[in-house]
């Protein structure tokens, strides 16, 4: 079963009396546990359609399966608490929550879930080790570098266990060393999870690392590129 599946996805924003055509005819196969990059220039598209892929925004036409299941058919609620508990999202400016320690951020969607205090504990622990910030757990975003927030995000997008984690731009805010550095992160962490990552990316260190490439312009799919799994 692919993650991610769309037919003819068509999106189109109305700004008082302009329509400006976002997507067309988009039809993709994201395949499971894959670096899947989504490539094109500045308004090409590729954030639009992440945001699609993301249940953060309704397509006009066509239709979207994420896990097998149609998405179109979900009411507002139904598609907060779907990406609640199986899609994990990583931000270019982090979005981590401020007043929040670093370990509070990782286990706030797992309070979201209703995941009891013990198993809460225990997961935001072990995220936390996994991505290299044990002794920094009790830190506010504010006391953190750039790239120690992004691997708070990283681990806080990983907390539910999902099949599924989209991430946008994520090294836009970063120098290309601490890039490269989360880069390896995310790509070691999706291969020991087996998870589908998304990525809406122009970042050539992110593109080199990838195992699919879609190329987007003007709204539109030009290209794909399939590579062989890297070891």
């Amino acid at each position: 079963m692919y993650p991610v599946r769309l037919q003819d996805v068509g999106k189109t924003y109305h700004m008082d009396a302009v329509s400006v055509p976002a997507l067309s005819q988009i039809s993709l196969d994201i395949r499971p546990g894959r670096f899947t990059v989504l490539s094109g220039p500045s308004g090409s598209g590729k954030t639009t359609l992440l945001n699609l892929i993301g249940c953060l925004d309704r397509p006009d036409s066509g239709h979207i399966e994420i896990a097998g299941i149609d998405v179109r058919s979900m009411n507002d609620d139904q598609l907060s608490d779907f990406r609640a508990r199986h899609i994990g999202f990583i931000f270019q400016n982090f979005n981590l929550l401020p007043v929040l320690s670093a370990f509070e951020n990782v286990e706030y969607p797992l309070i979201l879930a209703g995941v009891p205090a013990a198993e809460r504990k225990q997961r935001t622990e072990a995220l936390l080790e996994d991505v290299g910030l044990s002794n920094r757990r009790n830190n506010l975003p504010g006391q953190l570098s750039g790239g120690q927030r992004q691997r708070v995000a990283i681990a806080r997008a990983l907390a539910i266990g999902p099949r599924l984690v989209l991430a946008d731009e994520p090294t836009a805010n970063l120098d290309s060393q601490t890039g490269a550095e989360v880069i390896a992160l995310m790509r070691r962490l999706q291969r020991e999870r087996d998870v589908s990552f998304v990525f809406s990316s122009h970042d050539p260190q992110i593109q080199a690392e990838a195992d699919d490439v879609v190329f987007i312009r003007d709204g539109k799919i030009v290209g794909t590129e399939q590579r062989e799994v890297k070891a």
